[in-house]
């Protein structure tokens, strides 16, 4: 209960605040001893997001935008370009080199997308079990992660060159050398290999978020049941992480529609033999690089490979909404 003398003192506090009231600015008020306190500003969440919004403009927005017009011009590294229409895109449906850089690209999700959404589940339900020594596999795993995709890449040519430790090791056993950097699509399987070995570590952190999340009760439950290991796996685990899954399934699609780095350290800036091997990234950054470098073309080709990937993550999203269905 409250005292007369605490509401007394209420009473006397609240006459006594009420002429300084009056005399502060609108918007303004006191509070507890004699704190000036002002009301929030329209503008002020405005100031909070500025940096952001400056750092977004700057260097995603303007530089869309930029590409978006310079694919209708002519223009080049040295000179301002004219406005052609369609004729960049015309000129790509007959660009031989824009079918191969299409097809290694499209491969190559093919390729990669199901290995790094299946593998590193896998590799995250094993090192989710707490037994002696998980740490040390679980920071092995990560590992290839923070590395540097340039050192990942010199260590793999090293490996898969003629004169590399695969190689020695196949003449040791009486295989022979195979041209893993030589053939069209041994290098282009290479480069795979190393874009899921790099990944894995990567998206098993993030199955190991989901995996966490999973009740025990549900395992437990199908083990009575007569569940097996495998059978837990398709028909607990599985659903369980499936939102997951398609999340992994796009990041995974878009990186590997848009890869550069890997093939480009294991084939070289000529993409392989006679260009067999490159990409459509590789394409660009052939095409619209140098003094004569036709920077409208390669914006051509760089905003088709925008529409692809918006593309294949529409697709990815359409295929889970289906299965919510």
């Amino acid at each position: 209960m409250k005292s007369p003398t605490a509401d007394k003192a209420t009473s006397s506090d609240i006459s006594t605040a009420g002429p300084a009231l009056k005399g502060l600015p609108a918007g303004s008020r006191r509070g507890a001893g004699g704190t000036r306190i002002r009301r929030q500003l329209p503008t002020s969440p405005w100031l909070f997001a500025a940096p952001g919004l400056v750092i977004i403009t700057v260097f995603i927005l303007y530089p869309f935008i930029s590409t978006l017009n310079n694919s209708f011009t002519d223009k080049r590294t040295l000179m301002p370009g004219e406005y052609v229409g369609f004729a960049n895109f015309s000129e790509l449906l007959h660009d031989d080199m824009f079918w191969i850089g299409l097809r290694n690209s499209t491969i190559y999700v093919l390729g990669v997308v199901p290995a790094l959404v299946l593998l590193p589940l896998l590799l995250a339900m094993l090192v989710q079990k707490h037994i002696p020594g998980i740490t040390f596999f679980r920071s092995a795993f990560y590992t290839p992660v923070v590395a540097s995709i340039v050192v990942v890449g010199l260590i793999w040519v090293w490996m898969l060159d003629e004169r590399g430790l695969v190689n020695a090791v196949l003449e040791a056993v009486g295989v022979g050398k195979v041209g893993f950097l030589s053939d069209q699509w041994l290098l282009l399987f290479s480069a795979m290999a190393v874009t899921v070995w790099k990944g894995l570590g990567y998206y098993m952190i993030i199955y190991l978020a989901a995996l966490a999340n999973v009740p025990r009760e549900l395992h437990e439950a199908a083990a009575v049941d007569g569940a097996g290991a495998v059978r837990r796996f398709f028909t607990v685990t599985v659903p369980a992480v499936r939102s997951t899954m398609v999340l992994v399934g796009a990041l995974s699609s878009v990186a590997a529609f848009k890869v550069f780095s890997e093939v480009y350290l294991m084939a070289g800036p000529t993409g392989g033999p006679a260009g067999e091997d490159t990409t459509l990234v590789m394409l660009v950054q052939r095409v619209g690089t140098g003094l004569t470098g036709r920077v409208g073309y390669a914006s051509a080709i760089s905003v088709v490979v925008f529409v692809v990937t918006v593309a294949l993550m529409l697709l990815v999203l359409r295929a889970d909404r289906k299965e919510d269905a």
